[in-house]
């Protein structure tokens, strides 16, 4: 976390590249997010010096607030105060708008030479990323009293995606007006032109609705909250806030000068225990409800048969809607248990009475769900809005004119997109910023769990192989979200959506052929100036070295490979001690055959030594060796694949998204390893996780068999599981079963997933997930 950052000099060429001796004093156009083209020119750079003027067109707001924005942005990064002029002069800056209303509107163009830059946008919007873009093309300087040259030649750019969104969940832990602007304004920063507010959920309702006061006085107040991950017991701290509709008014207000919209999310009709206990009567019991004080989905939510519950679901979203100008308003409708509607005579009435029974595909109160979302879709197409919904709105049958927000996975967008209607990508596997940027955990803030690094994000593409090019055009758009059950600070949610958003940037605004991992690290490092200079908190893990781990299952080791984004000096250690400049120089892969806990970091002459990254790694029998799988990998859950199963590396824990566990589900683990001779051993299994709470269960049954030839196994050792009751721990799990010694080339390891969730689980019923990590044979 106090890793100090490089000074590094890049050697670039053209007009994004100029001489290392001139980089500290002159502009680069290789940004973040990577403009379409860039072009250079003979001839002499453009100077900006304090003499420099900013001219805009007289009368025109839209100009003026882009002239006054570039001004600042220059004054912190050079210290030179520029004039803001609406008279033509020589040696300036000059902006424009064409005015334009079509899908092409947010691009621009940037043309420099010795006697000034001209900045045009297609529209306002456009002209305001050109701005952007060259405010991120200057150096951050201490001074630049002898000015600052942009280099001459041509940028032409626009975004690839109209709506480019990132989220904020402020119901968990509240944030003040000067953090969400500050939010905004690095929205801005990256290019980001869709603002979804999370403001409504169980634990915290935050926004004043005129209608219904108690939704603030009572449910915008926690008395206290869980401390971690729903360990039972509370830190006995009030947390509490709203926001007032003036205030709300004046987000909009300040997110629309920037070309950002305001995408409001009214979670319905689960995530709802804050309104229910401010209205209790809402539910389905009566009550009484308290605003939750855990984290998870609670059960209470809204009672789908009640006429008021219709009716107030009308009165907040036309609130809402005046507000919030946004076409789309955001319903939620992502899980919702339904144990008390199952229970409930109105719910059950609603059913009966609307012909709502389960078809097939969907259960009864699946549909009355559907009822629900399509309620809140009239009621928004009244009000001349459009709905957008998490991916769950697809169960039970999809409102007629929805838009799909895709995050669990990329399933519900594909299907979505098939069925023509608008999607947004915003997967959890690659775009939920909430999850842990790196392993090592044990020195980060804590966070929900997963394991999210920056090159994982960049390597996002949302436009999915499965779907037709006719299909693709549904897809509109891609979103990062960051849940804030961790995050007790506005600070710490900057640090977790930092330097992420940058690669998220990339993913929405530039082109897929634009998109080059090394070179966006570089870029990147120019982009963490002006980080620093806006005093942003961002991790710093890109300095670190990269480790990456492959199975040689030839040789049967495991090769460790280090890079660093500079070609840093490595040194590393074998034996778990710490490594010093006295340690082995890294040179080349290294090879691993036994245990042992391998250490590495960089060393850099301006910035010393970087944070350790460590492994630790046990070998048995199985240990790179070649493997293979009878039966699927979940889509989500694959990560590098069977290798990750003897790899030598275990799940140290129940964080299941790390890639060092492998997810089934309708499906069984069955394994076959070929230990390459045969081998006499007396124990095999696995090793499974446990998150009952994310339909993560334990195994049902463990089988070993063994095979001379790899194709006619018999079996040595089984034992079954009942299933899991709602008592038992979410934990790891051994499941490595003892035998009379056996001896054979090929085992087959079986373990049963559970494919029925028990009555008691809020999705009971459902298939579950089966997470499972090293096979042991020894």
């Amino acid at each position: 976390m106090k890793t100090k950052r490089i000074l590094s000099v890049l050697c670039l060429t053209a007009l994004t590249c100029v001489p290392a001796s001139l980089s500290a004093q002159t502009a680069n156009f290789d940004v973040v997010p990577a403009p379409r083209t860039v072009k250079s020119a003979s001839g002499a750079p453009f100077i900006i010096t304090e003499k420099t003027s900013i001219v805009y067109k007289k009368g025109d707001k839209a100009q003026q607030r882009a002239a006054q924005a570039l001004a600042g942005y220059i004054e912190r990064a050079l210290h030179l105060r520029l004039d803001v002029t609406t008279k033509a002069a020589p040696q300036s800056i000059t902006l424009s708008s064409a005015g334009k209303k079509d899908a092409a509107a947010e691009g621009y163009t940037i043309n420099v030479s010795k006697d000034g830059i001209r900045i045009e946008g297609a529209s306002d919007a456009g002209l305001f990323y050109g701005v952007q873009t060259l405010r991120k093309a200057l150096p951050v300087l201490q001074s630049a009293a002898k000015g600052v040259e942009v280099p001459a030649g041509e940028v032409a750019d626009a975004p690839r995606f109209a709506y480019r969104g990132a989220h904020l969940d402020v119901s968990r832990h509240f944030v003040t007006l000067d953090s969400v602007k500050r939010f905004i304004d690095m929205l801005a920063l990256h290019n980001i032109n869709r603002f979804h507010w999370h403001l409504t959920d169980d634990q915290g309702w935050r926004i004043e609705i005129k209608k219904y006061p108690k939704l603030t006085t009572v449910g915008a107040y926690r008395p206290e909250t869980v401390i971690g991950h729903n360990t039972g017991k509370y830190d006995g701290k009030p947390h509490q806030g709203f926001y007032t509709q003036k205030e709300a008014r004046e987000i909009v207000e300040y997110a629309r000068e920037r070309f950002i919209t305001v995408i409001p999310e009214i979670d319905l009709p689960g995530h709802m225990q804050a309104a229910l206990a401010a209205y209790p009567e809402l539910g389905c019991t009566g009550g009484p409800y308290e605003v939750w004080k855990m984290w998870g989905v609670s059960d209470n939510v809204l009672c789908a048969g009640k006429d008021n519950v219709l009716k107030f679901i009308n009165d907040v979203l036309t609130e809402i809607t005046k507000i919030f100008p946004s076409e789309y308003i955001h319903v939620g409708g992502d899980e919702c248990p339904k144990t008390q509607w199952a229970k409930c005579p109105a719910c059950q009435k609603r059913i009966a009475d609307n012909n709502l029974q389960a078809d097939g595909k969907h259960t009864a109160e699946e549909r009355l769900q559907s009822y629900v979302i399509n309620h809140a879709e009239k009621t928004l197409n009244a009000l001349g809005r459009q709905m957008i919904g998490w991916d769950e709105t697809l169960e039970g049958g999809l409102a007629p004119n929805a838009t799909v927000m895709s995050w669990r996975g990329e399933a519900g967008g594909i299907e979505a997109a098939r069925q023509h209607h608008p999607v947004i990508m915003t997967p959890n596997t690659y775009l939920y910023f909430d999850y842990y940027q790196t392993k090592d955990v044990a020195n980060e803030p804590e966070a929900i769990g997963g394991y999210l690094p920056l090159d994982r994000v960049y390597g996002y593409e949302p436009m999915p192989r499965e779907l037709s090019p006719e299909e693709q055009k549904y897809i509109i758009g891609v979103q990062a979200n960051l849940w804030s059950e961790y995050m007790p600070t506005y600070r710490q949610m900057e640090y977790m959506e930092l330097p992420r958003m940058a690669a998220l940037a990339e993913i929405q605004w530039a082109q897929p052929e634009k998109k080059d991992y090394k070179k966006f690290l570089k870029r990147l490092v120019r982009l963490i100036d002006h980080y620093d200079a806006l005093g942003y908190n961002y991790a710093r893990h890109i300095y670190e070295v990269n480790p990456k781990y492959i199975v040689d299952d030839v040789k049967h080791v495991i090769r460790a490979e280090m890079t660093t984004m500079d070609n840093a000096e490595i040194r590393y250690t074998l034996d778990g001690t710490e490594p010093t400049q006295q340690s082995p120089l890294y040179k080349g892969a290294v090879e691993i055959s036994k245990d042992c806990t391998f250490k590495a970091a960089a060393y850099r002459p301006n910035s010393g030594r970087t944070r350790t990254q460590q492994e630790s790694f046990t070998f048995t029998k199985a240990t790179a060796c070649p493997i293979r799988l009878l039966q699927p990998i979940n889509g989500g859950y694959k990560f590098d694949g069977p290798v990750v199963l003897v790899d030598g590396l275990t799940g140290p824990d129940t964080n299941y998204r790390t890639g060092r566990w492998l997810g089934f589900s309708q499906a069984d683990l069955e394994a076959i390893v070929d230990l390459g001779s045969a081998q006499t051993f007396s124990q095999a299994g696995v090793h499974t996780c446990v998150e009952k709470g994310d339909w993560v269960f334990d195994a049902r049954g463990v089988e070993i068999s063994i095979s001379d030839n790899g194709e006619n196994f018999h079996p040595v050792a089984s034992e079954y599981y009942p299933e899991m009751k709602e008592t038992d721990a979410n934990k790891v799990y051994n499941h490595v079963l003892t035998f009379a010694p056996v001896t054979a080339r090929f085992v087959k390891v079986k373990a049963l997933s559970e494919h029925c969730m028990p009555s008691w689980h809020g999705s009971a019923g459902k298939a579950g997930f089966l997470f499972v990590d090293e096979i042991i044979v020894k």
